[in-house]
């Protein structure tokens, strides 16, 4: 069954600027990976040197047959020390999304995705309320240099990964175990995408404003339904309520999550996972827009990452065949969902995990920086072109 998708839904993939630029040493991230007792398996170097190849990685996105590259900026780059902000890194961006508008992309850019520069996490980071205020006033300065040239703008990158990962689970920086400050964190970022929202709004142009938040289908086995809606409660909620009147809410969702009487399980036994430990479920994609859509009140949703960690690319393939079948099941229904964007356009640095992941459409020879597109971009793109999705007679 060909079915098709509303006129105007954008197709894309996506990176983040320091999992791809490469030599990003200015922000928190790169401080973390060089730590001895960080949990990083390696640092990201030169990563896919995206930062100078932007260019043929963006033609490329293009001749794939997608409409929308996501992609974001590095605080640290443009305001390396508090105050001072550089004209060449603005430019620079600007750059990238004019070659993205001569390719017929729409530059979907991301103001923060997990990087803080340094100054900001010698000043305290997340867990001190000025950090809004200097985000707020990055997002201003930025703004003001590229909002005419932006499609659409996302403030903040799965804000709920960073407090969590970074203040309760000690995965990444600044590798803190406190619940209690996990929460204030939480606190710091609702009040920093608010401002930003703002900020941006105020600039030129009339990008549409939201954030992007990590979403999980979370199921409760039989007794795990208030373990389940405690973890829903800081994870999801907090950031779901702030986004309440927003321009679109970005949904990033990999799996579900299950949940027991003493809290979070483990995978299912017999279900597959992936390179990530995640199990293999892309029906959680649906769970997760429906969820966003209620909650929110009916902001209009933007998938702005879903995707597989995988070394079978017939496995990619797959994955996204059983994803989009919910996809046009919230649409049918009614759902106002404006895209799918796959994370990630490259193979490249998946943080803590290093270059072992990959979740690209292309692949990355990190000796020689040489792109191959996998079967799986011209499937994609190919139903990017179409805007239709033979849907599978069992889906």
């Amino acid at each position: 069954m060909m079915r098709r998708f509303p006129p105007g839904f954008v197709w894309g993939t996506a990176t983040a600027a320091h999992q791809v630029e490469g030599g990003n040493w200015n922000n928190d991230w790169w401080a973390w990976e060089h730590d001895p007792s960080s949990p990083c398996e390696e640092p990201s170097g030169d990563a896919c040197d995206h930062w100078h190849r932007y260019p043929d990685d963006v033609r490329l996105c293009a001749e794939l047959g997608f409409g929308a590259y996501r992609f974001s900026l590095e605080w640290s780059r443009i305001e390396p020390e508090e105050g001072e902000f550089s004209r060449a890194a603005l430019d620079h961006y600007r750059r990238m999304c004019a070659t993205c508008r001569e390719h017929g992309l729409e530059p979907i850019v991301t103001f923060h995705h997990f990087t803080t520069p340094r100054w900001v996490a010698a000043r305290g980071g997340w867990a001190v309320p000025e950090t809004a205020d200097r985000f707020a006033r990055f997002c201003a300065r930025a703004a003001a240099h590229l909002g005419d040239v932006i499609a659409r703008a996302c403030t903040l990158n799965e804000p709920n990964i960073v407090a969590t990962m970074g203040y309760l689970y000690a995965m990444f920086p600044p590798g803190k175990r406190d619940p209690d400050l996990r929460r204030r964190v939480n606190e710091v970022f609702v009040d920093a995408h608010r401002k930003a929202v703002d900020a941006i709004h105020g600039g030129p142009g009339s990008a549409p404003v939201g954030l992007t938040l990590a979403m999980s289908d979370n199921q409760a086995v039989p007794g795990g339904e208030a373990a389940r809606d405690r973890y829903r409660r800081d994870m999801e909620d907090v950031f779901l309520e702030a986004a309440r009147g927003d321009d679109f809410i970005g949904v990033q969702c990999y799996s579900r999550t299950r949940f027991g009487r003493e809290g979070m399980l483990g995978p299912e036994n017999g279900v597959r996972t992936t390179q990530m430990g995640y199990e293999f479920w892309p029906e959680a994609l649906e769970a997760t827009i429906r969820r966003a859509a209620a909650v929110t009140g009916g902001v209009p949703v933007l998938v702005t990452e879903n995707g597989i960690g995988t070394e079978n690319d017939a496995e990619r393939i797959e994955y996204v065949a059983r994803a989009l079948p919910g996809v046009l099941a919230c649409l049918a229904d009614g759902i106002d969902v404006r895209g799918y964007v796959y994370w990630s356009l490259l193979d490249n640095f998946e943080w803590v995990f290093g270059y072992r992941p990959t979740f690209g459409l292309v692949a990355v020879d990190r000796a020689t920086q040489v792109r191959t597109p996998k079967p799986s971009a011209a499937w994609l793109g190919g139903i990017a072109r179409a805007n239709a999705f033979d849907v599978p007679a069992t889906a």
